[in-house]
C-alpha cells in the first residue's frame, strides 16, 4: 500500500498522485508539486490516502510544499501574463498567416514554460512563430494541437440540456463513446439530437448505457414468443426505461404488461 494524494492542476481536469510525506493536507488545500512540465501549482481534491501499489505510476514524485498566500498571488499574476500572451499570439498567428485558431494559453507557474493550445483542420508549420514567440517571452514555448473535445473541455459553455458542460465542470476524462449507444436508448440518430456543441457524440450517452445494456439482457425482444396473464403471445415492442413489454396476440389484440409477468417462452 502506499499513502498518496490526488491533485488536480485544472478545473475537472485529470487527478494526479504525489506523495505527501509529513505534509499534512486536506482536501482544498493548494500545493507546490514538480511535474513533467516543471513546478506546478495544484489543489488537493483527494484527501492523503492508501491505495493499491499498482494503482501508483512510480516513481512517485513527493509534494514540494503546501501552497501559501504568495503562492496564490503568483497564481494570480500568471493568469493575467496568459490574457496578455494570448494576445500577443493572435497576433502572431495572423501575422504569419498560418490556419490555426488559438484556444489557451498556460504558463507553468515557475514560468519556466507557456503553452499554446490551439486547433487546426490539419498539421500546421508553426516553426517560425514559435521562434517568433521566444523572441518575444524569451522561455520555452510549446504549441500543442488538440481535438473538439479539448476545446470545448476548456472554453466550457452550456449543453443542450441547459447545464454547463459535463467536460467542463467534472469529467476528468473523456471516455469513448458510439452511435450505438445511442441506438441502444432509441434516440434520434440525428446528428443535430445526439452532438455536443463540440460536433461530437455527448459524453452523457454513455451514462446510462450500462443500465440499457442491462435491461436489454433481461426484456424479450421484438419477435419473441412469450406467456403472459391473457395467453401466448409475440413481443412487438419493449419499453426500457418502465420495464414494460408490448404483447400482439393471436387475435390482434395488444396488450402492455410488466416484466415479471411476461415469462420468455422462446
Amino acid at each position: 500500500m502506499t499513502n498518496v494524494v490526488g491533485v488536480r492542476f485544472k478545473k475537472a481536469g485529470k487527478i494526479y498522485y504525489f506523495d505527501p510525506g509529513e505534509i499534512a493536507l486536506e482536501m482544498g488545500d493548494g500545493v507546490i508539486v514538480e511535474t513533467a512540465r516543471g513546478v506546478e501549482y495544484g489543489e488537493v481534491v483527494v484527501a492523503p490516502r492508501m491505495v493499491e501499489d499498482e494503482e501508483v505510476v512510480t516513481p512517485l514524485k513527493k509534494v514540494v510544499r503546501k501552497a501559501d498566500s504568495e503562492d496564490r498571488a503568483k497564481v494570480d499574476e500568471n493568469r493575467q501574463k496568459e490574457r496578455e500572451a494570448f494576445k500577443i499570439c493572435q497576433e502572431k498567428i495572423a501575422a504569419h498567416g498560418l490556419p490555426m485558431k488559438l484556444v489557451d494559453v498556460e504558463y507553468t507557474f515557475d514560468v519556466g514554460k507557456i503553452i499554446f493550445y490551439f486547433t487546426a483542420e490539419g498539421r500546421v508549420d508553426f516553426r517560425e512563430l514559435v521562434k517568433d514567440l521566444a523572441s518575444v517571452f524569451r522561455t520555452r514555448i510549446e504549441l500543442r494541437q488538440i481535438g473538439v473535445r479539448d476545446e470545448a473541455k476548456m472554453l466550457g459553455g452550456l449543453g443542450a440540456c441547459g447545464r454547463v458542460l459535463c467536460c467542463s465542470s467534472f469529467l476528468g476524462d473523456f471516455d469513448p463513446v458510439s452511435i450505438r449507444m445511442a441506438k441502444e436508448q432509441n434516440l434520434s440518430l440525428n446528428p443535430t439530437k445526439i452532438s455536443g456543441i463540440c460536433g461530437r457524440l455527448m459524453c452523457c450517452l454513455r451514462y446510462e448505457n450500462d443500465a440499457y445494456e442491462d435491461a436489454r439482457e433481461r426484456l424479450p425482444s421484438p419477435g419473441d414468443t412469450v406467456k403472459t396473464p391473457g395467453g401466448q403471445g409475440r413481443v412487438i415492442g419493449a419499453n426500457i426505461l418502465k420495464e414494460t413489454v408490448t404483447v400482439e396476440f393471436p387475435d390482434k389484440q395488444v396488450a402492455v404488461f410488466e416484466l415479471e409477468e411476461v415469462n420468455r417462452r422462446s
